[in-house]
């Protein structure tokens, strides 16, 4: 996937056409329709990763993970174990800790359901936020 493909990509995710996209930059119209064929310059590579808060890197295809705090399929693995000792109610120093195998015995099939997807949901934002703090400066782009 070329940077261009990338960029429009993301116009679309946000639901913008490119053009909208280089006014609200500041670029000239058609400028990054010249990415097709040549490489951009670095100034204006980084101005479009920080409008979209991603990396150059995920820009230049180099990675697939957008954002540094992104979730890897390692802290998806950890979230999983976490996830199921507060299930079993192994995790005696978790905010969760009130909500013991027994409760969950006693919810409908989809209270249950909901309540697993809420602390899967509370464990993935706890660990992003941790990463977009704790991440050192050098080590963010």
């Amino acid at each position: 996937m070329t940077v261009f493909e990338r960029v429009k990509k993301l116009c679309d995710e946000q639901g913008m056409s490119i053009v909208e996209l280089e006014e609200k930059i500041g670029f000239g119209r058609n400028s990054l329709y010249k990415w097709k064929k040549q490489n951009p310059k670095t100034e204006t590579l980084e101005k479009v990763a920080d409008y979209f808060d991603v990396s150059t890197d995920y820009l230049l295809g180099r990675t697939d993970k957008k954002r540094y705090y992104d979730l890897t399929e390692k802290d998806e693995q950890a979230i999983q174990r976490e996830l199921k000792k507060i299930i079993d109610g192994e995790d005696v120093d978790s905010a969760f800790a009130a909500f013991d195998g027994r409760v969950l015995e006693e919810l409908n099939e989809e209270d249950r359901e909901l309540l697993i997807q809420s602390w899967a949901n509370t464990l993935r934002l706890t660990k992003r936020m941790a990463k977009q703090k704790f991440t050192r400066k050098d080590y963010r782009k």
